[in-house]
């Protein structure tokens, strides 16, 4: 794939709209995991270096097109002033008078972040109108949001049609990078790890990776509806019935390749979802009145010896219920294997992400990505209307 990126780039003097991805987790308006914004920077830093009058643009959370204080991009300002070590405007809004005079009077040594795009039904509508009222702030469109690459909207697809100077920042490129080597030219052995609530969310991609892997390991709760479809009993564990035969479809063709896909061995159960009950592991099969929580030890030790194996590994979605402790042994467990690895390692998705700040070992993987949904659109061979208009 090839892309143009901001270093390619002249910017002095200009007026730089960074689309980036904060879309961060609050908890009383407090950011709880500052990934995405860490992980904007170099594109943010490179601008301002070269001396581009620089813009940010993100939405947070779903606001449904309306100004909803709780989901104001004021914790952002503040996060971004500590780490920039820069004065960050916020703006009142993303569009209007005030915000495009904010644009044209913006000093070399500030920032300005524009509020939440979502603030505004036009952007999720891609609204062609609301599209170019964000262009007419910006000299130079540059595209650093892969988390939102897979949406079609004013900010990550439209503008860039009215723009006349685009390109992609470095975590874009980043991004792209590390997902098309897994995809097109893995160093083989390769090895997925997917896990989470549902097989209906990530079935896609589970279909397409059984053609790509030597070996698709499944935990977390869509393990069970794997499990019932190919005739084991899972108790009162959480199942989709309705997958059940696209889970029988998957696990014939995974057959068909030689067992390219492995379901735990045991399990740890339990009767209370909070960790208050006590836990008791179990085999493969599931008793009456009791649910799933997390894979057990049998398992790990299965997926440690395949993750092994492995020079190029792919993981999204935890083994279990890891946000319990005492349901997080299997789910930190692949985190310190994958860490532990010599291979190309990659992680996606905001559980997988999260479950590897609490193990304290992000610094030892290859690249973590930030954007769950779109990382899995990619792997699915979806084009990305975001990354697609940076292409044209």
């Amino acid at each position: 794939m090839a892309l143009r990126t901001i270093d390619s780039l002249d910017v002095a003097g200009k007026r730089a709209f960074i689309r980036a991805d904060f879309n961060v987790p609050l908890k009383d308006g407090v950011i709880t995991d500052a990934t995405r914004i860490e992980a904007a920077l170099p594109t943010i830093q490179w601008a301002v270096a070269h001396g581009a009058r620089v813009m940010l643009a993100s939405h947070l959370g779903r606001p449904k097109g309306k100004r909803d204080p709780k989901y104001s991009l004021k914790p952002v300002a503040e996060a971004l002033a500590e780490l920039l070590h820069m004065k960050v405007i916020l703006a009142p809004d993303c569009v209007g008078p005030e915000v495009e005079r904010l644009s044209r009077t913006l000093d070399r040594r500030e920032v300005l972040l524009l509020e939440n795009l979502r603030f505004h039904p036009e952007e999720e509508a891609n609204d062609p109108a609301f599209a170019r009222q964000l262009a007419a702030l910006a000299d130079v469109y540059v595209d650093d949001a892969f988390g939102a690459a897979h949406r079609a909207h004013a900010s990550t697809e439209g503008m860039a049609h009215v723009v006349p100077v685009t390109a992609a920042g470095f975590l874009m490129r980043k991004e792209v990078e590390a997902l098309a080597k897994i995809s097109n030219a893995p160093d083989r052995p390769v090895v997925a790890i997917l896990g989470g609530a549902k097989v209906s969310d990530k079935i896609k991609v589970i279909e397409h990776l059984l053609d790509k892997v030597e070996m698709l390991l499944i935990g977390g709760a869509m393990a069970y509806t794997f499990l019932l479809a190919a005739g084991h009993t899972v108790g009162d564990s959480l199942v989709e019935r309705d997958r059940l035969d696209v889970a029988r479809d998957v696990l014939a063709r995974a057959k068909q390749r030689g067992d390219a896909l492995r379901l735990p061995l045991d399990h740890l159960v339990t009767t209370d979802l909070t960790g208050a009950a006590p836990l008791r592991e179990v085999g493969v099969d599931i008793p009456d009145g009791l649910k799933g929580v997390d894979i057990g030890p049998r398992t790990i030790d299965d997926y440690r010896r395949e993750i092994a194996r492995a020079h190029t590994i792919f993981w999204n979605g935890p083994m279990g219920i890891f946000e319990v402790d005492a349901f997080s042994r299997g789910t930190m467990a692949i985190a310190n294997v994958l860490a532990d690895s010599n291979a190309t390692t990659v992680v996606g998705g905001g559980d997988s992400i999260a479950a590897l700040r609490r193990s304290g070992r992000s610094d030892d993987i290859t690249h973590i990505s930030t954007g769950g949904g779109a990382s899995l659109e990619f792997l699915e061979g979806h084009p990305l209307p975001g990354l697609t208009v940076l292409e044209q």
